[in-house]
């Protein structure tokens, strides 16, 4: 069954394919059948430039479950820069960290 669940945002940043670092344009996410791992149906991660060549790409495919805790510790993370961002601007900033589990 094909799903059809796909999502896709500006990216900004760097990705490594072998031993060479290639600029971001995109990242790309999806629900559909593992390509490549040994498991069903999969959130699959995709950083491309798509002003380079096809190989210019880092995938990743994931179960729902380690998809679920990378976004969780994503939260974290940010919430944490955030905070940290508004310290070195001198914001005081009054943000609030939820931690999920």
């Amino acid at each position: 069954m094909c799903t059809a669940i796909v999502e896709i945002a500006r990216a900004q940043g760097m990705a490594k394919r072998g031993n060479e670092w290639f600029p971001l344009s995109q990242a790309v996410v999806a629900y559909d059948h593992a390509r490549h791992a040994p498991l069903g149906d999969v959130i699959t991660l995709d950083f491309i430039n798509t002003d380079l060549d096809p190989g210019a790409r880092a995938g990743v495919e994931l179960t729902l479950e380690t998809a679920k805790a990378l976004r969780a510790a994503l939260d974290r993370a940010i919430a944490a820069a955030e905070l940290e961002e508004a310290e070195v601007r001198g914001k005081g900033a009054a943000l609030s960290l939820v931690r999920t589990a």
